[in-house]
């Protein structure tokens, strides 16, 4: 196997005319280079060099590497400045992972912020609603209980906490509650039918487990694991519901939102990050961008 080294000690002598000449362009003593080039020629062969004059000059053979070799030069050039770019967030890719509610509210202007400082870096953006934490993505936006649990999301991932959301009451209009100026207790809402908007998972924990600390279980007459769906059935009157704040971007217009406490369900929204993809300048820089709100 040809040694790529070599093969640049030869494009040297090739290009100097001499071994002399190569050697002090190199920093090497004559007698290495001409050691190299033994090596080289054993790998290869065939000769690579001939006396000319004074000096030397390539064989066909030595001409065809030497042609390789200023190849292999240019390649290895263009390879240490792109992992230079890449090291200073100039260029790459970042593979991102969120869920629909966080799209609107906190992805899009982050991602805005994002590229006003770093345009040559591609972001690859999908939608996993519900799904676990990609290991193949640099970033996955993941819910977790609020408050607690350690940083870890699962091997070779770090758990990185973004933001709280906050749960609202929605009330169809007219109901006594609607009126209320103040924050609504969510032990007020216990006798209620209510509109389940979160499908398994640790959103609805949050609701569960607010309702549970308020001492009673919700008794959920529509299920539909879906917000805007969840407003509709709100505004028919077939129930109240809980909705995170994030997710009352667009709200019925025959719907009531009021703050709920005692206490108040929250949803905790954390990014999943490669531990690996955390030396990257642009994974860094896009999840400060999502730190900032």
């Amino acid at each position: 196997m040809l040694d790529v080294r070599r093969m640049q000690v030869l494009r040297a002598v090739v290009t100097s005319g001499s071994v002399t000449a190569a050697a002090a362009n190199l920093g090497y003593t004559p007698s290495a280079v001409s050691q190299q080039i033994g090596v080289l020629e054993k790998e290869a062969g065939i000769a690579l060099l001939e006396r000319f004059g004074r000096g030397v000059r390539p064989t066909a053979a030595g001409r065809l590497l030497t042609e390789h070799a200023a190849v292999i030069g240019r390649q290895v050039a263009e390879a240490e400045t792109a992992l230079a770019d890449l090291r200073a967030g100039r260029t790459g890719r970042i593979s991102v992972r969120y869920f629909a509610t966080a799209g609107a509210e906190l992805v899009a202007p982050a991602l805005a912020r994002f590229r006003t400082e770093h345009p040559g870096v591609r972001v690859d953006l999908r939608i996993a609603d519900g799904a676990p934490p990609d290991e193949e993505a640099d970033l996955t936006l993941v819910v977790r209980p609020r408050g607690g649990g350690p940083d870890a999301a699962g091997d070779g991932l770090r758990l990185v906490h973004l933001l709280d959301d906050p749960y609202r009451a929605v009330l169809p209009k007219g109901h006594p509650l609607a009126d209320r100026r103040t924050a609504v207790d969510l032990a007020e809402l216990a006798g209620e039918p209510w509109v389940g908007s979160e499908r398994p998972g640790p959103c609805l924990d949050a609701v569960l487990d607010a309702c549970a600390a308020a001492g009673f279980a919700p008794d959920i007459a529509v299920e539909c694991e879906e917000y805007a769906t969840a407003q509709g059935f709100v505004a028919a009157g077939l129930g109240v519901s809980l909705v995170p704040l994030m997710g009352l971007g667009s709200r019925h217009p025959h719907v009531v939102v009021r703050r709920v406490r005692g206490p108040e369900p929250v949803r905790s929204i954390h990014a999943a990050v490669r531990k690996s993809s955390l030396s990257l300048p642009a994974v860094r820089g896009l999840l400060a961008a999502l730190q900032e709100g």
